[in-house]
Formats: structure tokens, sequence, C-alpha cells
């Protein structure tokens, strides 16, 4: 699993490089945040650590909010890939996805058994 710090300070820097187009300096952003251009960096390596209330002065700064800092956790990932997908069938096409997805599972659970 990717460092988290890593994937915020991805994130900062991507909302600072392409704010309204532009972006922003280090040094705008620190100002704004009421800390230093070295702690933006800082945080955009994930040498330092934001902390809560950094992040929230963050996500008012870009207008965002501040659950963009956080990466989406993978089962919820898969949920939403699988309602897209299933989104325009009809009763019958999602009771056949149900029994297939059981299906699988079955044989996944009987591969198990008989690898044991």
């Amino acid at each position: 699993m990717p460092n988290i710090y890593k994937q915020i300070g991805n994130q900062i820097r991507e909302l600072r490089t392409t704010l309204q187009g532009e972006g922003v300096s280090q040094e705008e952003l620190a100002q704004a945040v009421k800390t230093t251009a070295n702690t933006i960096s800082r945080w955009e390596t994930a040498t330092y650590k934001p902390s809560i209330s950094d992040l929230e002065a963050l996500a008012q700064f870009f207008g965002v909010p501040i659950t963009i800092f956080f990466p989406k956790t993978e089962p919820e990932s898969r949920m939403r890939g699988l309602l897209s997908a299933t989104a325009d069938l009809d009763d019958d096409d999602l009771e056949e996805v149900e029994l297939y997805a059981r299906f699988r599972r079955a044989q996944q659970r009987k591969k198990k058994k008989s690898s044991a």
C-alpha cells in the first residue's frame, strides 16, 4: 500500500500547480496557509506530515473537501466499478450477475479446500 503521506503530498502538489489553470508558487501557498515555503516543499515530498488543521487550511484555500487528500479505499473503488457496470441492467440480468458471483465464490472455496 502506498504511503498515505506521499499520496497527500502528490495531491498538494497537483492542486498547487494547477490552481486556476496556472498554479501558485510554494511561497504563495505558504503565505495563504500561514506556514513556510520550505514546509510546503516538505509536505509535497512527504518529508513532513501535515496535520489535520494544515489539511483543513489547504482544503479551504483550494476550495475542495478535505477528503480529497485521502486515497479512496480499494473496496469502495471496486464497488463503484461494479455499480457502474451494472447500472443499466434489468432485474433478470442483475440476478444472473449475482448468481455468477456466487458461482465464482463457490469455485474459489472449492479450490482452496482442495489445495489445503
